[in-house]
């Protein structure tokens, strides 16, 4: 049943296991002996050495630790499914969380509070600026700014149910200004409904309701309903949302009060390609607008948009780049009735700041072709000569940080098995002893690590281990490993770098166990993976 248990995880958290030498279904019974036996080798009394007692202290500690977490059957499933990681994320544990989908339910919830907790501790609450530049009135001496638009808002969950977000919105341009506050309170009637209640005051003072219902697995339905407190007027807007596919929806959004009319749109989002498209027939005219964005790379993408209607006709071409994990800049240029314009974007988190630049109220080719060719040339000429270099020289300093890194770590971990390795040593020489007396199994070498290091090793016996030799000699413990009987078993699916003595002499590449020994008199090699099973002596 234990096999069943933790099958889903596959051998990911098998840490615990090397270190004590158990399969993954070990019995209770076997890893109450398992303990035992390393216990009694590493147990710090045995040791009068101060530097051999400590030693052996911080391995008896880390087999306890390996223990306390296998001998406990919740705190067995939790590391069989989530490893350390759920270990040390707040779960509590308790008869409350006995089965597995419940504690998978429950890690699952807490992952994504912190992961929740760790983005706002990056992102701002959501808001936009607005700044309208102008390079005409600047080269007439009027100033280069036309005006300014900033938004805000923040949200504050009141209870599990409720949440209040109050926000803001400040307009000013050459001649004028005003800005409008409002107040949002959100509660959750049921998982598929709920309601909001608007009120704001400024330019633009209104009271108004809203409710939400999903009326199927694919279909969702927005009442909308407000009232004017500067002329009386009421606007009642409805609107029918559906799922088409897995990547798109489509909308229908009926208006009703002073601008009557009816929009139509379309939405499609996938790994590689986010489009949408809008028809809006309304009192006074008709608009449409349609959007395409490309991911062209992991960290840049390429965007079209086109706007046509009673009193607009443009179109936008550009193109934006992931700078950080939370930040995007983008550049758009522009060209329709109201003129030329290059627009400047940086969106971070829920934060955005964009920037139009008019270059010219009025449209002539030859100002709008080299709108165009001028920046697009220069960005092309920037990025390879000046970025590329720049980002090619930043990550070859960063992967040499890192093997500088690395090669520390290795340090470590091998002078940490190789301690680990001394206290091992008279065990390992008494049981290799006893094998001799018999002409039972004995290992005369091992090696673990890179699989053409160990190659290379075979053809120079003499050579010296360095810390980045890609191997380490794992022949005590491997002696150390064998059993009264003349029998040595390591487990599938366990990696052998967490077994005592043990250590990744080369990360983040493939390793492979060599095993020399003599069994009966005969002598015989064998070469097994990382997780894979090792029985020897092997029938026939």
């Amino acid at each position: 049943m234990r096999g069943e248990e933790s099958s889903p995880t596959g051998p990911q958290n098998r840490e615990l296991y090397a270190l004590l030498n158990l399969s993954p279904e070990a019995s209770d019974e076997e890893i109450r002996k398992s303990y035992r036996q390393w216990a009694q080798v590493y147990h710090p009394d045995k040791y009068q050495s101060p530097q051999m007692k400590e030693v052996a202290t911080e391995n008896f500690q880390r087999i306890c630790e390996a223990y306390e977490i296998l001998s406990d059957e919740t705190k067995r499933l939790i590391y069989d499914l989530y490893g350390m990681e759920g270990l040390t994320s707040g779960l509590e544990l308790g008869p409350r969380l006995s089965k597995a989908d419940e504690i998978k339910e429950e890690l699952e919830r807490i992952k994504r509070r912190n992961e929740e907790a760790k983005k706002m501790a990056h992102l701002l609450p959501t808001g936009s600026i607005l700044c309208n530049l102008s390079l005409p009135d600047f080269l007439d001496g009027d100033g280069i700014m036309r005006g300014m638009v900033m938004a805000s808002q923040v949200q504050s969950q009141l209870s599990k149910d409720d949440a209040l977000a109050i926000g803001g919105n400040l307009e000013a341009n050459e001649k004028s200004g005003g800005g409008i506050a409002t107040a949002i309170l959100r509660r959750q009637l049921s998982p598929v409904s709920s309601i909001e209640f608007v009120a704001s005051t400024g330019l633009q003072s209104l009271i108004g309701i809203q409710t939400t219902r999903q009326l199927s697995i694919h279909s969702t339905a927005t009442i909308n309903i407000a009232k004017s407190l500067s002329d009386g007027s009421i606007n009642l807007t409805n609107t029918w949302t559906r799922q088409l596919s897995e990547t798109s929806s489509g909308n229908i959004e009926l208006a009703l009060g002073i601008r009557s009319g009816i929009t139509v749109g379309w939405k499609k989002k996938d790994e590689n390609v986010s489009a949408g498209a809008d028809l809006k027939i309304e009192t006074g005219g008709l608009g449409a607008s349609a959007r395409y964005t490309r991911r062209l790379s992991s960290k840049s993408h390429g965007r079209v948009v086109g706007r046509i209607g009673s009193n607009a006709l443009e179109i936008e071409v550009g193109g934006g780049r992931k700078i950080s994990e939370f930040s995007t800049v983008r550049m758009m240029y522009t060209i329709g009735l109201k003129g030329v314009f290059w627009k400047l974007e940086l969106h971070r988190g829920g934060q955005k700041l964009i920037v139009p630049i008019l270059l010219s109220s009025y449209l002539s080719p030859v100002l709008a072709t080299g709108a165009f060719v001028v920046p697009t040339s220069l960005y092309f000429l920037l990025k390879k000569f000046v970025v590329k270099p720049y980002l090619h020289k930043r990550e070859k300093r960063k992967a040499l940080e890192n093997m500088e890194k690395t090669y520390g770590q290795v340090r470590e971990a091998r002078a940490a098995a190789e301690k680990a390795q001394q206290l091992l040593q008279n065990v390992a020489t008494r049981k290799r002893n006893r094998q001799a007396e018999i002409g039972g199994l004995i290992v005369t070498k091992a090696l673990y690590g890179d699989p053409k290091a160990i190659e290379k090793r075979h053809e120079n016996e003499h050579e010296e281990e360095e810390v980045d030799s890609g191997i380490i000699d794992v022949t005590v413990p491997m002696n150390f490993l064998v059993s009264d009987s003349g029998e040595l078993k390591l487990h599938e699916g366990v990696k052998k770098s967490g077994i005592m003595g043990f250590c990744d002499p080369c990360p983040g590449q493939p390793k492979q166990l060599y095993v020399a020994y003599t069994y009966h008199s005969h002598t015989f090699e064998v070469n097994v993976g990382d997780s894979e099973e090792l029985i020897i002596p092997q029938e026939g």
